[in-house]
């Protein structure tokens, strides 16, 4: 053991060597500012959307109603009953995250993901205040004058703010997002309410500020998950080595083109690692680090076009297409085959099911358990008496009258506190909007008349103004 630990003459683990993205601007760049305000504007301002419902709900587009135990999304709103919904929707997500990844890696983390969107949120406060990467690697150099300390302070400042705004905006969720951001302005608003923005707070502001690449190269599963998915087919950033190799300045290949040498169109300017918020060099191939955001394409075109070559030296490609090309056969790509075409049917049968679910679900459910302690009651007339909890839900926003009565059983009286019988021995329950009625009922069926001591029946409720039916089973029971 001795002998093999001299052979360890560095770290285990290497150390972090920051980075500082420079600007660029193209094609990639422009798609995230823009799926960044769109992202950002959704996040932060939804809450503020109204939509009317009626029946004293609450008027807010998007609201998770916790006291309540409800979730609202325009026009839908789930119970805690209907869970399926949200595992359908996880379902969904889960696929679409299979199918981009077939289609084009790490789009998700390149694009979407919430941890890249705040990051380059966060560097673009970077770069307004401290300038760009050559500004701020000079100022860091040069290290702390008063003016580098002022612009650090009110960058994290800034960070701060956004940060606040980015907790503060998910508790809004929670509750009437005015009502709310006014009785947190006045200190009035529950305790929950400010712990939850201060731990949101701070995970933004560590994990966007301080953390950035270090999230997506230690944290982050999806990397190390996506590898396992994807295949020969599957679009990544990729550096055109057919075309770039060799790589030389632009007199050095100009030379080399004179004298009949094979020149690269690669100049090894370094500015696709400038631009990389991870620091990758995607010339040496796919690697975790790379989110596949497309920033070193926009910067390697803008070198193109100024020395004259062709642009896409740095491309979404495979390998397939850089072998090809050497051989002198066109660039194929099939984004339909066996996987990507298994991911859509998924997405497509798991929406469809939950959409039909949708359109179809009934605005009222019932419920109904057994009193467990007696199962039976035998009565002095020789009766015998089952008694069940009903639950009888109205989730829509006018009340509802229903008709109760048990199928299955023959000639039996229906009896709960509170509840009046109608003339044919039913019993009437009236329930509000957006309630749950709870009453004890309570089956009496004449002595002799169950054949068996275990009797399955129905209890039906029947709504007095449109005929929809509820029905729940139980077992009657009665003495062997």
């Amino acid at each position: 053991m001795a002998e093999d630990s001299t052979l360890i003459t560095g770290p285990l683990y290497a150390a972090r060597k920051k980075v500082y993205p420079q600007a660029t601007h193209g094609t990639y760049r422009r798609i995230k500012w823009g799926l960044l305000i769109f992202a950002l504007a959704v996040y932060y301002f939804l809450p503020f959307v109204r939509w009317h419902r009626g029946g004293g709900l609450p008027d807010q587009a998007v609201m998770v109603d916790m006291a309540h135990r409800r979730f609202y999304f325009f026009f839908i709103q789930l119970w805690p009953q209907e869970v399926y919904f949200f595992t359908g929707l996880l379902v969904i997500a889960a696929m679409a995250l299979f199918l981009m990844n077939a289609l084009a890696g790490r789009v998700w983390c390149g694009y979407l993901c919430p941890q890249t969107v705040w990051t380059d949120l966060f560097y673009a406060v970077e770069r307004w205040i401290e300038g760009d990467r050559r500004d701020r690697i000079m100022k860091d150099k040069k290290g702390w004058t008063f003016q580098h300390i002022r612009e650090v302070a009110l960058k994290h400042f800034i960070w701060l703010m956004i940060a606040w705004w980015t907790g503060g905006a998910w508790v809004l969720y929670f509750a009437d997002a005015p009502t709310l951001v006014k009785d947190l302005a006045t200190f009035q608003a529950p305790f929950v309410a400010y712990l939850w923005i201060g731990i949101l707070t701070a995970a933004t502001y560590v994990f966007a500020g301080h953390m950035r690449e270090q999230v997506c190269l230690y944290m982050c599963p999806w990397p190390r998950i996506q590898a396992a998915l994807t295949d020969e087919w599957a679009l990544n950033v990729t550096y055109r080595r057919d075309r770039g190799e060799p790589r030389m300045s632009v007199k050095k290949a100009d030379a080399a083109h004179l004298h009949g040498q094979p020149a690269g169109d690669c100049i090894d300017c370094n500015q696709c690692v400038a631009v990389c918020p991870t620091g990758t060099d995607i010339r040496n191939g796919i690697q975790l680090g790379c989110v596949q955001c497309g920033l070193c394409i926009d910067a390697c075109d803008n070198v193109m076009k100024e020395i004259g070559r062709p642009p896409r030296l740095i491309a979404y490609d495979t390998d397939i297409n850089m072998a090809r090309r050497k051989e002198g056969k066109p660039a194929i790509y099939r984004p339909v085959r066996a996987r990507t075409i298994l991911y859509a049917c998924v997405i497509a049968v798991v929406g469809s099911v939950m959409l039909y679910a949708l359109t179809h679900r009934s605005t009222a459910l019932i419920a109904a358990q057994h009193n467990r302690n007696p199962l039976f009651v035998a009565l002095s007339d020789g009766s015998v008496r089952n008694d069940l909890t009903v639950h009888i839900s109205n989730k829509g926003v006018e009340p509802r009258t229903f008709a109760l009565s048990a199928d299955g059983l023959g000639p039996v009286k229906l009896s709960a506190v509170g509840v009046e019988p109608s003339a044919d021995g039913k019993l009437i329950v009236n329930v509000a909007p957006d309630e749950v009625r709870d009453f004890r009922l309570s089956v009496t069926a004449p002595g002799g008349a169950m054949k068996t001591d275990n009797t399955p029946f129905t209890i039906v409720a029947t709504d007095a103004a449109n005929g929809e039916t509820l029905t729940v089973g139980d077992h009657f029971f009665a003495p062997k």
